[in-house]
Formats: structure tokens, sequence, C-alpha cells
């Protein structure tokens, strides 16, 4: 390593120093840069030039690099110190890593980390898909058997609230760190998390499956309404356009339907309201409360069940439920046990892992999925109870659903295009090039 002396070196480590005590000097997320040699230790130039130079030009010196301004960066160990020109350029690398990480990571991790990422990623969309296609169908099955949707949406609450009781207290999951202002923000979203829940199992004791989610894909336009007219946002032409083949599509299907209930139709329109004001009540309240898309979900959960156990016991009662078990153990036996223990346990998974996803994926991916979830679900629900459909019928529910899918793509864009440029902004003012050496 070659020894550096004077005034150059105390440059050096000025220009290190200044580095690493920048407030502003975010973490990257490649975890190593290279910094010549030559950029500190080239004799000065007479005529002064620009600290930063343009972004165009920097961009072909130096590799790109994503940046973040959450933790801070340090730098770990500088070597390879040289001011040879003639030879190939010797390097001061500076290995960047985040706070709370005990060293760099090295640049072979980052393409089999991003691997992994896409991977878990993949799981989670199939796992979310498969357990939401098996809720359906043992939802149906026991509401055939066993018409009592306020009762069957309490199993499915408690068997949630049990299992995740069950993995506190044994430590399977990280108990979650709430406080009474938690619990307050939380309560509206569970009210409307209660209504969309019942309001959903009605319409589907009511009406087949698929009607159901072809009528519930038409939530963004409840959402856009909403926020149009109650609270105050402006959307560009565009989304509004997206609207057009939603309703479209839905009113084409509810008037094509061979089996239409009104009483179905109503609660899938009810659901989807609900799930509206729900999602707004989450955006307001839980801005700033550290709790994991798992253990949020299973607060909700609780809180659900505590809500809506007086109101089944209210609607429906023990002693009506008494009587319809027994007729359907004498329909269907014991079977019907298991069909019920089915789908409670499968409607908390794939709640929980549609919840877990939303930790690793933008809202738009979330929503893409979200389309692609009401497709796997519709057309599996048509195979396996054999729902007669009218070709008319079918071009509805896709026309639906195509506008869905329009809808999350306009209206996630503009705000992406934004963090992106903001990201490019703060990338300007950490870039520099071998004209540093003029501070």
């Amino acid at each position: 390593m070659t020894r550096i002396f004077g005034p150059r070196r105390n440059h050096l480590y000025d220009v290190l120093s200044t580095l690493v005590q920048d407030p502003n000097f975010g973490s990257f997320f490649e975890p190593a840069f290279p910094i010549y040699g030559s950029d500190f230790l080239q004799p000065r130039r007479k005529s002064p030039s620009p600290v930063l130079p343009p972004l165009a030009a920097a961009g072909k010196a130096r590799r790109s690099l994503t940046l973040s301004l959450s933790k801070p960066l340090h730098v770990s160990k500088a070597v390879s110190f040289s001011a040879d020109g003639v030879k190939a350029r010797s390097l001061i690398t500076c290995r960047a890593y985040e706070a709370d990480r005990s060293e760099p990571i090295s640049e072979s991790s980052a393409a089999p980390s991003e691997a992994a990422r896409k991977l878990k990623i993949g799981i989670y969309f199939a796992t979310w898909w498969g357990l939401n296609v098996i809720f359906n169908i043992y939802n149906k099955k026991v509401l055939n058997a066993y018409p009592f949707p306020w009762l069957t949406s309490t199993l499915s609450l408690a068997a949630g609230s049990l299992i995740m009781l069950i993995s506190w207290a044994l430590r399977i999951a990280e108990t979650p760190k709430t406080d009474l202002d938690f619990w307050k923000s939380l309560f509206p979203v569970a009210v409307a998390h209660t209504i969309g829940h019942v309001a959903a199992t009605v319409s589907m004791s009511k009406v087949a499956v698929s009607f159901t989610h072809i009528i519930k894909s038409g939530e963004p336009a409840f959402s856009v309404l909403v926020s149009r007219f109650i609270l105050g946002e402006t959307f560009p032409p565009s989304v509004y356009l997206s609207l057009l083949p939603i309703i479209g599509g839905c009113g084409l299907a509810a008037l094509t339907e061979l089996n239409f209930n009104m009483i179905g139709f109503m609660g899938a329109m009810i659901s989807n309201l609900a799930f509206v004001f729900r999602n707004i009540f989450s955006k307001r309240g839980m801005k700033g409360k550290s709790v994991s898309g798992m253990n949020y979900y299973a607060c909700l959960s609780i809180m659900s069940l505590v809500i809506l156990t007086p109101f089944a016991i209210a609607v429906e009662g023990p002693q009506m439920w008494a009587a319809g078990f027994k007729e359907a153990m004498s329909q269907i036996g014991p079977q019907i046990v298991w069909w019920m223990a089915a789908q409670s346990i499968f409607y908390h998974l794939y709640n929980q892992v549609s919840y877990m996803s939303l930790d690793e994926i933008s809202p738009l991916t979330f929503s893409v999925g979200n389309t692609m979830k009401r497709i796997s679900v519709i057309v599996s629900s048509i195979i396996i109870f054999r729902t007669p459909v009218q070709p008319v019928n079918a071009l509805g529910a896709a026309i639906a659903i195509l506008g869905t899918f329009l809808y999350s793509q306009v209206l996630q864009t503009p705000s992406d295009r934004e963090a992106i440029i903001a990201c490019q902004r703060n990338f300007t003012r950490l870039i520099f090039d071998k004209r540093l050496t003029t501070l």
C-alpha cells in the first residue's frame, strides 16, 4: 500500500470525514462502490470546476445506485491507495453498509437476494390465490348445507383470533407492541371490516360465488366515488374512464345472471362500500404505527370478533344454530364439521398471507394480484359448482375485471413516477467525480 504524506493525505482524510459526517448522506442499497485514488491525488487544476457534474455525464462515469435516506452510511475500510496514473487505475474501495449491519454485504449477494425476493413474492401470490380459492369452495359448501352467514362469519374471525393468540403465546410469531391509541385507531377499521365481511358472506349464501366476486370487482368504482364526493379528492380523467368498463361489466353480469337474488346482490354492494371505508380509515389511523402486516390483521380480527359476536347472537341466535346444525348433520353427516373448520381456518390464512404480501410489494402490484385472484376464484367456482353461465354473463364479468385492472394501472402510475423523480433528485446531490479535488 502506498504511503501518502503531506497535504494530499490531509485532503483525503478531510474528504472522507465530510462524507461520513454529512447528515444528508443516506444509505445505498448497492453495498459497495469504488472511489478512485486518482480522484483525490491528482494535482489541482488552475481553473476550478464544479463540484457536481451533470447528471448525464455522471451516469456514464459511475454505475447507477439506488438511494435511501432512511439510514446513515458508514465507511468500513479503504484499501489500495495509489497515485500512479500509468498503471491500471488503483481503487480506494469504500465499503458502505447500513447502520444496523455489522459488516458490508458483498456485491455478489445483490443478484441472489433480488432473485430470492422475487421468489418469495411469487410464493406469496400463489399461496394467497390458492388459499382464497379453497376458502370460497368450503365457504359455499357450508352455506349451502348450513345457511347461517352471521355464525359462519363469526367462526371465521374466531378461528383466526385463536390461531394468532396461540402463536403469540408460544412465541411462534412476535407479539405486537400496541397501546390504547392503536386500538382506538383500529376500531373504525374493525367496524368497516366486520360489515364488509358479513355482507359478503350473506351474499354468498344467496347467490353463486362467481356472481358475488363479479360484483365485488366493482369496488374501485365505490372507492373513487367516496373519495371524490365525501373526501373531496380529485382524479385524472383516465381514472374516471377506467370506471366505465367496471360499472358496465358488473351491470351486464347482474342483468344476465340466471340465479339473481336481490339480497345477494345488495350484500356484495354493501361489502364493496364497507371495504372502501375500511381502507380509508386504515390509511388515516395507522400512520406511524409500527405493526407488521400479519399482526395488524390479527388485531383486526380480534376486534372484529368482539364487535360481531353480540350481533350474530341477536340476529340468528343459538336456537336457530342448534336446529340448523341438527338438520345439516342428518343430511351431510359429520363432514359438515370439517367443512366449517376448513372455511374458518382458510379464511384467516388467505387474509394473513395477503397482508404479509403488502410488506413486500407495492400497492400497484397488490392491486394486480387482487384482480388475478378474483379471476382464479370465479373460474374455479364455476368449474367446481358447475354454475351455468351464459356467454353474455361471461362477457360482463370479463369487462368488469378488465376495468379493474386498468383502474389499478392508471391510478398508481403517476405516484410511481413522482417517487422515481424524487429519488433521482436526491441522488444528484451525492454524485462526484475526480473534480472533487477542487474543494
